[in-house]
């Protein structure tokens, strides 16, 4: 029988489990820094100013350094704008950041960030001839540096091979970032047991707003208001999960940063909402809501 979606089974919002709230609060607002390596002897995975006479050079000088700054100067802001509001954040970070810009990888470890798989560079990983040793390897180098496994996923671009969540659920991942289809958390099925989808977001990320459809500075701020606005009134089956997925070399130039500074007040003050980490969203309602065995590893186990 053909279905749209092999791994999540669909559900209206409305017939959602009811949850208790987080510590009291019903908006769980998880800021998510993508932190990546763009490789210079390479084409870039975006860029903002175009090639002279339409011919595209490699190394791409421009668009390199546009990322570049971001790492540089767009990082800073962000270290001490979260550390002077003591926000809890996350790392999605591609694992080469921890050698091309270690300052930034070293920064936050000292700030207790949690650290979200991202790959090895910002390549998708269902482009790459091995996506399984991708995922790997790239989980090995995270939990190396910080001590700790990498219970998180979030695929470079969201991009996914039909075996991507086999693959990180074998590797030892607990929960997901790539399926932008829910407010709340929703297990998936693998090959290998339940993964848990934590929601992410392609509407409250500053690729959608400036580099995609091209907004003005102002934007975003404006939908994080009207997604807290919104959130207000849907308390009725329990906590909302609201993510803000920034990119430095975006968010975090001069004339954005202002707007970033007007939306973490906005959340960080805001009655209703408690910033969190996607592991900590994971922790939380995995307690409440136990994943379920596949019908073949379920026999597995008990035989």
């Amino acid at each position: 029988m053909f279905t749209s979606n092999p791994r999540i089974p669909y559900r209206l919002a409305g017939d959602a489990p009811e949850l208790p709230l987080f510590e009291g609060k019903s908006i769980l607002v998880q800021l998510v820094v993508n932190m990546e390596h763009w490789r210079f002897d390479h084409a870039m995975p975006r860029g903002i100013s175009t090639p002279p006479q339409g011919r595209q050079s490699i190394p791409d000088v421009p668009n390199f350094a546009w990322a570049e700054y971001g790492m540089r100067a767009g990082m800073q802001r962000i270290f001490d704008l979260f550390a002077d509001r003591d926000l809890p954040a996350s790392a999605s970070l591609n694992a080469n950041v921890i050698d091309i810009y270690p300052s930034c990888a070293e920064k936050s470890l000292s700030l207790g960030w949690e650290f979200i798989g991202h790959g090895i560079y910002q390549q998708a990983v269902h482009t790459e001839p091995d996506e399984r040793s991708v995922i790997k390897e790239s989980l090995r180098r995270v939990s190396e540096f910080t001590g700790k496994p990498v219970k998180g996923w979030l695929g470079p671009g969201l991009g996914e091979s039909s075996a991507t969540p086999d693959n990180l659920k074998d590797c030892g991942v607990e929960y997901i970032l790539d399926w932008v289809l829910d407010d709340q958390p929703c297990w998936m099925t693998t090959d290998f047991g339940p993964l848990l989808s934590v929601p992410y977001t392609l509407e409250l990320n500053d690729s959608t707003v400036y580099a995609v459809e091209k907004h003005a500075t102002g934007e975003f701020a404006n939908r994080v208001r009207r997604t807290l606005a919104a959130l207000e009134q849907e308390t009725a089956k329990g906590p909302k999960v609201m993510t803000i997925a920034l990119h430095p070399h975006l968010v975090a130039v001069p004339h954005r940063f202002t707007e970033l500074v007007e939306m973490i007040d906005l959340v960080a003050q805001h009655p209703m909402v408690k910033c969190v980490t996607p592991g900590q969203v994971c922790d939380w309602f995995s307690a409440l809501v136990p994943g379920e065995l596949p019908v073949a590893d379920s026999q597995r186990a008990a035989g």
